[in-house]
């Protein structure tokens, strides 16, 4: 059937897009009709009224995402934001009001293992196991396709399974949900269709139930290890009143990937806490942008471990991070202009 979507390009510029043959499969295929119904050039994103968040505006990812009449926005792309990472750094303004899918990873001169590069992929990549799993199921897969035998792995094998995709998982997420657990189950039996399961519904229901657990097994086998991320949700740094395992958990906001970065290798928490006494110096001058957002990028673990850990207010925010709050910074945390 037709769709009807409201076109906006700017305040005063809004369109009207008919698509006769309903809602595009894929999102090329939606900004070449936006592009040429609009007479749009360059690079452009796009956002619509999320109505689970009272039609606020979201990066579009997704074309499933649309209906007829929703309202979608034309964000473009400039050079200067477009060269940058994405991540995250919702929590550093404080205010819900500008939450984003479409946030940014602010590069550092160095980096520390725990940094993340990539959000949750549209499909999840499953890795690839020790040679002897590796050989078994290149075995199990082609007597599968060949007669619908299923494949009775070993504890070893189940155990190599279940580490090395925790091990995938946790490089996206360290707190996955539920539906993201069923994409890599579903992903392990579409690569490995001998290890699906007999009298489940999907025939991964079983696998999406150990990836939970190990998962849950994996955290904390990290945060043993000291991870910054995992450390915030341990009993030992929750107040008296929230000391229980379940609440207040401090999870990754929708579109966040390094939500608590560990500390660079090679830098060390007074180092960086010298760094941002010398920020405060450096913001005042005039002409002197590089060496703020240099500054900002070198810190941008020290910051987020204060904010997320000790929870400033927005007072404090401004008094120990002004910079934060500058046009430039806006853009390279929002990726927008």
């Amino acid at each position: 059937m037709p769709v009807k979507l409201r076109i906006i390009l700017k305040p005063d510029d809004t369109r009207k897009l008919i698509l006769p043959d309903g809602i595009p499969k894929t999102m090329e295929q939606l900004t070449d009709e936006v592009r040429k119904v609009c007479g749009l050039n360059g690079e452009f994103r796009l956002q619509y009224q999320d109505k689970d968040f009272g039609d606020a505006l979201v990066n579009l990812t997704s074309t499933a995402e649309l209906e007829d009449l929703t309202t979608i926005k034309v964000i473009p792309i400039t050079d200067d934001c477009s060269q940058r990472f994405n991540v995250t750094v919702l929590e550093d303004a404080q205010s819900s009001s500008f939450h984003s899918d479409d946030t940014e990873i602010l590069s550092s001169p160095s980096s520390s293992v725990s940094t993340r590069r990539e959000m949750w992929p549209r499909e999840f990549p499953i890795p690839k196991f020790s040679y002897d799993t590796e050989l078994q199921l290149e075995k199990g897969n082609a007597e599968y396709r060949s007669n619908k035998t299923r494949f009775k792995h070993s504890t070893k094998t189940k155990s190599d399974i279940l580490e090395k995709v925790a091990e995938e998982i946790f490089k996206f997420k360290a707190y996955p949900s539920d539906a993201d657990f069923s994409e890599v189950a579903e992903a392990l039996i579409k690569k490995h269709p001998c290890l699906s399961e007999p009298g489940s519904y999907n025939g991964c229901y079983g696998w999406k139930q150990r990836f939970k657990t190990k998962m849950g097994n994996y955290r904390t086998q990290l945060k043993g290890t000291g991870c910054s991320e995992l450390l915030v949700n341990s009993l030992k740094s929750k107040a008296p009143e929230d000391a229980l395992p379940a609440k207040n958990v401090k999870r990754p906001k929708r579109g966040e990937a390094n939500h608590i970065p560990d500390i660079p290798t090679g830098e060390t928490r007074e180092k960086l806490e010298n760094e941002r006494l010398s920020l405060l110096t450096e913001v005042k001058k005039r002409d002197n942008r590089a060496v703020v957002k240099d500054k900002m990028a070198k810190t941008f673990s020290l910051r987020r471990q204060e904010i997320v850990e000790k929870e400033l207010r927005v007072e404090e925010l401004i008094e120990r991070w002004p910079a934060l709050f500058t046009e430039d910074e806006a853009c390279n945390i929002f990726n927008y202009k």
